[in-house]
């Protein structure tokens, strides 16, 4: 499968059937090389209800009629609004047509700002565990350090992990270290930085501080293949 990153913690997960989207947020993120208009999605995953993740999941959803897949009281109101949405909760993990998503622990929190300024409760924030073929990507979502990720780490052979270093609102660059470090991922993306003056972070040289050869800095629209 072809994994790439589009800015903040926005990305794409393509297979022989699937196009998948992790976080669209696409408008409002002067990073994000992906057009909300054209952008073309089968499935959209999200991590947690905050504007900067949730992103434009109902635009292209209105347009592609994709499949999203959220904690509980997101998909919950998705569904209300009448998107064909999955809920799912910390710790459950679900077989889907597109592969096997588990959701995971993150310490943050979540909550969706409709127009009028009316914050609406959408549940725990997460991690997720994508395996797709025998390979397992790890979306952390946004979260601070904690111990547990070293028992993620030791209970799931992890081929990619996607990382937040921007500081202030989840975890900084040091932090981020001694996650990478537990999760031991084969490969550590950081993400999540420079998207606000207040995240600004130098994501090549954390890539360079994680355990050789491990860390990649993707620029924007760059991919892997797994």
């Amino acid at each position: 499968m072809k994994v790439s990153y589009h800015g903040h913690s926005c990305v794409r997960v393509e297979t022989d059937s699937h196009k998948i989207l992790i976080d669209p947020f696409i408008t409002g993120n002067e990073l994000c090389d992906l057009d909300p208009d054209t952008v073309e999605a089968d499935v959209i995953i999200l991590t947690h209800g905050h504007g900067d993740h949730v992103g434009d999941t109902m635009k292209i959803a209105d347009r592609t009629g994709a499949f999203i897949v959220a904690l509980n009281e997101l998909a919950v109101y998705l569904g209300q609004k009448g998107y064909n949405a999955h809920g799912m909760n910390i710790g459950g993990a679900y077989d889907f047509e597109f592969g096997r998503v588990k959701y995971t622990q993150a310490f943050h929190s979540s909550s969706y700002e409709e127009e009028d300024g009316t914050f609406i409760y959408t549940g725990m924030p997460g991690g997720l565990l994508l395996t797709i073929n025998g390979k397992t990507v790890y979306h952390l979502g946004d979260t601070a350090l904690f111990s547990d990720l070293k028992l993620i780490g030791d209970m799931n052979n992890i081929d990619l992990a996607f990382v937040p270093i921007g500081d202030n609102f989840t975890m900084g660059p040091e932090d981020a270290l001694i996650a990478s470090e537990w999760i031991n991922a084969d490969i550590v993306v950081p993400v999540h930085y420079n998207t606000f003056p207040v995240i600004k972070q130098d994501g090549q040289a954390f890539a360079e501080k994680v355990k050789p050869g491990r860390g990649v800095a993707l620029k924007v629209g760059e991919s892997l293949e797994l």
